[in-house]
Order: structure tokens, then sequence, then C-alpha cells
């Protein structure tokens, strides 16, 4: 299904949420949760508290559905409802380092272990960016986000938005290269 058909779906379901119509709602919380699961879950290391943010941002994009003007689109507005979810939860409960969770309880052969080395130390680079450049780098490069929405989504200049990318991918490449120089 072509991008122009996908947003005159996503603008159907929000008229049709705004009258209250639920099944519409349901749609786009189909079309969206996968997407706003992962990002949070990459963002923040915190994969336990990731359901509760995810469900807290669809009620209250429900419940702000009116505010929604369409200048960005629905997912770019719910990632920033996320977001702001998250920090502000983190905020609260002083969580201030994000831990990666080992994904593995055994590691069976060299190769599974090398893997798991190089996503491990891939996870504690990110972690180890500012939230700001871990935040374009994974809205870019993971999520496929434009700058101009990662600008929208983050309240930043879209130029500002290609620096930071570019200033990530500088201290990521300089981590890969260490890394490898050392295996």
């Amino acid at each position: 299904m072509d991008q122009t058909r996908i947003d005159q779906l996503e603008q159907n379901w929000i008229a049709r949420s705004r009258s209250g119509d639920h099944h519409a709602f349901r749609c786009l919380y189909d079309q969206h949760v996968t997407g706003l699961y992962r990002f949070l879950a990459q963002f923040s290391g915190q994969s336990h508290e990731v359901e509760d943010w995810v469900q807290r941002s669809f009620i209250k994009a429900y419940e702000r559905l009116n505010q929604f003007d369409g200048r960005s689109s629905f997912g770019t507005w719910l990632f920033k409802i996320g977001l702001n979810e998250m920090r502000s939860d983190l905020r609260r409960s002083k969580i201030v380092s994000f831990e990666p969770e080992s994904s593995a309880e055994h590691v069976a052969t060299s190769d599974d272990a090398n893997a798991f080395a190089w996503t491990s130390a891939m996870r504690q680079w990110l972690d180890a960016l500012d939230d700001q450049k871990r935040s374009v780098f994974i809205l870019y490069e993971v999520e496929g986000y434009s700058h101009k929405e990662i600008a929208d989504l983050l309240g930043i200049e879209e130029s500002h938005s290609r620096t930071i990318l570019a200033r990530a991918k500088s201290w990521l490449r300089t981590q890969w290269e260490q890394q490898r120089r050392a295996l």
C-alpha cells in the first residue's frame, strides 16, 4: 500500500476516532503500537516499563485527539507523547543511567559470543550517547524518520537534527573502530 493511501486511511481513522468510533482508534493503535514500543525500548533500555509507557501514550493520544492539528504525522505526534511519558516517568523515578539488559543467558558458539559482544557493545555505545544524540540516531537510522519529522518531534531545527546525527555517527564509528582493533 502506498504512503498516500496510508495517510488517507489514517486521516479517516482520526476523524472517526474524534467522533467516538473506538474501532477507528483501534486501527490507529494497531498501525503504531509496534513502532512506538520498539522506539521506547531502544531509546530507554528499560523494557520492563515500555508497555506502561505505550499504553499511557495511547490513552493520552485518545484524550487529546482533538488537539492533533495535522502539522506532523500522527505517528510523529504519538512518538512525542511517548517520549514525554518516558522522560516524565524516568524523572519521577530518578533513573539516571540506562543499563542494557542481557538478552542471552548462555552463549553456545564463538560466533554467537562475537555477535552478542557486538550487540552488547552497540547497546552500551547508544546508552553512552546523550539523550538528544541517541534520540536522533534511533529515530533516523532505526525508525526511518526524516530530519523534518525528527525536528518536529524533538522541537529542534532540521539542520540541527542533521548535525546531531553526524556527531552521533562519528562518535559511534570511533567506538566501533576501537572495538574492532581490540578484537
